[in-house]
């Protein structure tokens, strides 16, 4: 494409020396001086481990952000995922981010500085352990060492939330606060029982696991009510097929995710993004084919977070 922004809707899109300016204005450590102001205007893409789905969904579409709109230069994060990338953005240390919707406050105003870009796909909560263990439902996590996610993910907050409606909070598994990576390895190695993740499907990390090692997928699906009852009404029902990873079908829960975005971004910006993201999605779902999920109609319903107004824009324009 041109240097120009291409921007459906309403709005003409502003030339690039004009949208460049725009966007030295508003984003922080540029603007010191003109050579500064020449720069790309950095994205920074808050994800997640590297085996897990939103990291492979992050670097494909800066690769895109990139390729597309020379302007910027769009750039990954490695964090724990939903809980500190959502601190991330609203804290203007990264531009974009991937979050679980039940980390985000009922109240969207308690996260002031943090809007919608799309809702994505859905995570599904994986409650894994080996083939011949002892582990077969959530009660027999009792009194076992179990990883619930690093601290600031979105899996810590699901994993936490099921165990406290099981009645399993507090002192009745030894929890462990292990990232993905971490967590297959510990399993691996006998120092835990079980882990916790959720993420799209498949979840590489997991499906590398069960290709080396006897593994199951503890059915989690009869958890999904009482969540709702706690929670709020973000937990669905969701099935991993014997597809998926090779291994026994199981029901489980799951909560939708969202590309979240800073919220005093340009709208111009804002609805190239959003424009890429969706018209890029087979380009998306070749990393990842969670990706591959989204469509227009479904991106708009990000409850409880409004859409940012650029990536409003471009939907109204789209009519999805």
């Amino acid at each position: 494409m041109s240097r120009s922004w291409s921007v459906r809707g309403r709005r003409r899109a502003a030339g690039p020396v004009a949208l460049l300016m725009l966007l030295v204005a508003v984003l922080p450590g540029l603007g010191a001086c003109r050579e500064e102001r020449s720069q790309p205007v950095p994205i920074r893409i808050a994800t997640g481990s590297p085996t897990a789905v939103y990291h492979a969904f992050g670097q494909s579409l800066a690769a895109i952000l990139n390729r597309e709109l020379p302007e910027v230069r769009a750039s990954v994060v490695v964090t724990a995922a939903s809980a500190q990338n959502v601190r991330l953005v609203s804290s203007a240390e990264a531009e974009l981010g991937f979050t679980q919707a039940d980390v985000l406050p009922t109240v969207p105003r308690q996260q002031p500085g943090v809007l919608a870009v799309a809702r994505v796909y859905d995570d599904l909560l994986h409650l894994v352990t080996t083939a011949g263990g002892p582990v077969r439902t959530l009660d027999d996590l009792r009194g076992r060492r179990v990883s619930v996610g690093a601290r600031g993910s979105g899996t810590e907050v699901t994993a936490t939330r099921l165990l406290d409606v099981a009645r399993l909070g507090g002192d009745q598994v030894r929890q462990e606060h292990l990232g993905l990576d971490d967590s297959v390895a510990a399993l691996r190695a006998g120092r835990i029982d079980a882990f916790f993740f959720s993420g799209g499907l498949p979840v590489r990390g997991v499906a590398e696991l069960a290709a080396a090692t006897a593994i199951r997928i503890v059915d989690l699906g009869d958890w999904t009510e009482p969540l709702r009852r706690g929670y709020g009404e973000v937990y669905v029902t969701r099935d991993i097929s014997r597809s998926v990873y090779g291994l026994e079908p199981v029901t489980t829960v799951a909560n939708p995710n969202y590309l979240i975005v800073r919220a005093d971004l340009p709208e111009a910006l804002v609805r190239e993004v959003t424009r890429l993201l969706m018209e890029r999605r087979a380009e998306l779902a070749a990393a990842h084919p969670a990706a591959g999920r989204m469509s227009p109609r479904a991106a708009i319903v990000t409850t409880p977070l409004p859409l940012h107004p650029g990536a409003a824009d471009w939907y109204r324009a789209s009519k999805p």
